[in-house]
């Protein structure tokens, strides 16, 4: 996607045309509500549903006294922000939550890592699902395991199962005490039977975290079946760094001249709409120009780009990255693995892709993320340029809902599959083995040996999800513009 920078005169046209705060004085806020103010002042100017929180109306606060006096009511920066989001998942738990998305960080250096794979880790992408028969208590158990982790040293492997932390049950209220909060910790192993039922086996193996890049092309190889050439390519975020391997992956897949493509995201929770829309290009290739996704910003933005830059509102297919062509497989066709951790970017990939191809999807239905975010930092234009040195609060707020070619984007309930196939802990196979589960089922419709039912009604055998780890981390479900618009000036007074 293009890069939204601005010339002069349209910072000066929308210094003009905004109405943030235009009736305050030049009251700067003191040092104690840097913070605070940034972070009103941010989501006034940029937040999605700004319209919508009376205390981020352009007319709340005539002065900037009467905005300081607000802001001293709260002595923490984040407990302000969840304040002003509009129905936030933390105050909305039950289900009737809009913004369930936005967060905000204390440290943005590791924000921007954690955006580009790179995180503090112990090397194990896990889920946490509810024990048979209980609403607190949890049991998780490994998705994969990242390569040259402490993890993949100590031989953990997908599959393993596990009920406690420390000597302490896993719950619903501690796991994050337990799992995100501690730098080391040891797992209680356990078994699990056929009926998916958890029994604690007196094992365990202690886990350090460490700095881990993580690749998220985790697996890419070919597979020939009957008349078949096809390519399985397991991607596990939208981390735009590594968008040449990610190239350089499809190339080799093309090379193959493989026939059908199995795109594996049911672990991917998403990231960089740039990203997203570079892998669609790989996919087809043949429709270079024209419109991936279209984005809708809050009412003041958006009438800025409309009038100003339209075209800085379409995402379009390319067939560039940098200077180096577009690896495209021309395919008609894509198969696209799902689950319920499934989200953002991912989703997006799959509703952009609809008008052009057939997407077939295969699995759970997908978290319904259709709105995205920008990293925003304390400074006059809200990016990191002379940035605010006396903190490194940064906010990811909702900023825009995005839609594809035909005006699609409405899938707050998930994107349904095709073809229904759960994961179930005691079957879960081996990644990128053409019996594992999802692979099989997706080799069956392409050989045409699926069941002529679409759907598995087995939802009732498999344990309920709680969370998975990308979503604990704060991280999981994005959806970014990589820059923010630096033609959006802060209209301080």
């Amino acid at each position: 996607m293009k890069t939204l920078y601005k010339s002069i005169l349209l910072l000066f046209l929308l210094a003009f045309s905004l109405q943030s705060c235009e009736d305050q004085d030049d009251v700067a806020p003191s040092g104690g509500l840097q913070v605070n103010d940034f972070i009103w002042k941010g989501l006034n100017q940029y937040y999605l549903y700004q319209a919508d929180v009376p205390n981020l109306a352009d007319d709340r606060f005539a002065t900037q006294d009467a905005l300081n006096s607000f802001l001293r009511g709260y002595s923490k920066p984040q407990d302000l922000f969840e304040d002003l989001l509009y129905k936030p998942s933390s105050k909305f738990p039950t289900g009737q939550a809009i913004d369930r998305f936005s967060w905000i960080v204390e440290d943005y250096t590791v924000l921007e890592q954690e955006l580009q794979g790179t995180s503090k880790n112990s090397g194990i992408d896990f889920r946490l699902s509810y024990k048979k028969g209980s609403s607190t208590d949890l049991v998780g158990f490994v998705r994969y395991v990242i390569p040259n982790s402490d993890a993949a040293a100590k031989g953990m492997k997908r599959g393993d199962v596990f009920t406690g932390v420390n000597g302490t049950q896993l719950t619903a209220s501690n796991y994050r005490q337990l799992l995100i909060e501690s730098d080391s910790f040891t797992l209680n192993l356990a078994d699990v039977n056929a009926d998916n039922v958890v029994t604690p086996n007196n094992k365990s193996v202690s886990l350090v975290k460490t700095i881990l890049d993580e690749n998220p092309i985790l697996i890419n190889k070919v597979f020939v079946e009957d008349n078949h050439k096809i390519g399985y390519l397991m991607y596990n975020g939208f981390y735009a760094n590594y968008d040449t391997q990610l190239n350089e992956a499809f190339a080799q897949l093309r090379d193959q001249q493989i026939t059908d493509l199995v795109l594996d995201l049911r672990y991917n929770g998403g990231g960089s709409v740039l990203t997203a829309t570079r892998l669609a290009s790989m996919i087809t290739g043949d429709f270079t120009g024209q419109i991936f996704a279209k984005q809708k910003w809050n009412d003041k933005v958006n009438a800025f780009f409309e009038s100003e830059e339209p075209e800085s509102l379409i995402n379009r297919f390319t067939d560039k990255i940098g200077d180096k062509d577009v690896a495209k497989l021309r395919l008609p066709k894509v198969y696209i693995l799902t689950s319920s951790g499934t989200a953002s970017a991912s989703e997006l990939v799959i509703n952009g892709l609809a008008p052009y191809i057939s997407v077939v999807q295969i699995g759970d239905v997908t978290v319904g993320k259709n709105v995205g975010s920008i990293t925003l930092y304390d400074s006059e234009s809200f990016t990191k340029n002379q940035v605010n040195p006396n903190h490194k609060y940064a906010m990811q707020p909702l900023v825009l809902k995005i839609v594809n070619a035909s005006g699609f984007g409405e899938y707050t309930d998930g994107l349904q599959p095709a073809y229904k196939q759960l994961e179930y802990v005691s079957t879960l196979g081996v990644l990128g083995d053409k019996d594992e589960p999802l692979l099989n089922k997706a080799i069956s419709v392409i050989t045409g040996k699926a069941t002529t039912q679409k759907i598995q009604q087995d939802s009732n055998k498999a344990l309920r999800a709680f969370v998975d780890s990308k979503a604990m981390s704060g991280i999981g479900n994005q959806m970014y513009v990589d820059k923010a618009p630096a033609g959006l000036l802060r209209a301080l007074q």
